[in-house]
Order: C-alpha cells, then sequence, then structure tokens
C-alpha cells in the first residue's frame, strides 16, 4: 500500500462534503500539476490517504481510501488531466496541524513541509504512522 495526502480547501470542499458522499466516493478533479497528477497516476485501489484542510485550518482531519484508479477528469476540457476518487474512512479524532507536523523532528522531510503547494503529494509509511499516532489513531486498524 502507498500513501498520499490530498488537500483541499474547506470552503471549496470540505471533509464533511466527502463523508457525505458515502461510499460511492468524489472525483479528486481539478487538480493542473503535472507532478500531482502523475502522484494520481501511480496511485491503486485501496491505497490510503490522509484529507488535509488547506489554508483555511491548515490540518489533516481525515482519512480517505483510493476507490477508482486515475481517469480523465470530468470537468477538464483538456484529455491530459487525470484524477482518482476518493472515499472517506474516518475521521482523524485529534486534527493534526502544519504546526504540529513542522515542530516534529520526525517529519521534516514530509512532502508537506517541503512540496506545500502541491494538492497532491506522497506520505511514506514512517510519516503515515507517525501523522496518525499524532492524531489519535493506529496506523495498523485504519
Amino acid at each position: 500500500m502507498q500513501y498520499w495526502l490530498f488537500k483541499s480547501e474547506p470552503n471549496k470542499w470540505s471533509w464533511e462534503q466527502q463523508k457525505a458522499k458515502g461510499a460511492e466516493g468524489e472525483e479528486w478533479d481539478g487538480v493542473r500539476n503535472y507532478q500531482a497528477r502523475n502522484f494520481m497516476r501511480a496511485m491503486k485501489l485501496g491505497d490510503r490517504g490522509f484529507f488535509y484542510h488547506s489554508n483555511i485550518g491548515k490540518e489533516v482531519v481525515g482519512i480517505i481510501e483510493v476507490c477508482a484508479l486515475a481517469h480523465p477528469d470530468s470537468k477538464a476540457d483538456d484529455p491530459r488531466w487525470e484524477c482518482v476518487d476518493i472515499k472517506a474512512v474516518c475521521d482523524v479524532p485529534q486534527p493534526v496541524t502544519l504546526a504540529q507536523v513542522k515542530a516534529t523532528p520526525e517529519l521534516e522531510e514530509m512532502a508537506l513541509v517541503k512540496s506545500m503547494r502541491l494538492s497532491v503529494q506522497p506520505v511514506t509509511e514512517a510519516e503515515w504512522r507517525q501523522v496518525c499516532q499524532m492524531g489519535g489513531l493506529d496506523a495498523d486498524k485504519i
């Protein structure tokens, strides 16, 4: 399994809206960055990720699962743009803020710290476990 982080401005697409989509999930559309698109192309069904509220809150608030492989973005006019579908798995009981991530030495190389602008980012297994622990989750049970 691989791990990812998906960033969304909560006033445009919030964790609550993602959860409301249920098991069918939702397209992670609107990504117009080649590197982020290529990350989505590398995703596999069942990969897990963090749902991160950017700009407002700046915190990891939920866990998602990739539920559809990369396919053409239905909202794009250009076939180069692809996206995956994701579904909500669970809330992060204690949201993990960007400030907490930056203050944790084990996370100093995390893409969230180094490549803050990317809307889709890889997360290492060690980072996954650390952020889950900080958020009150057992990484082996989600």
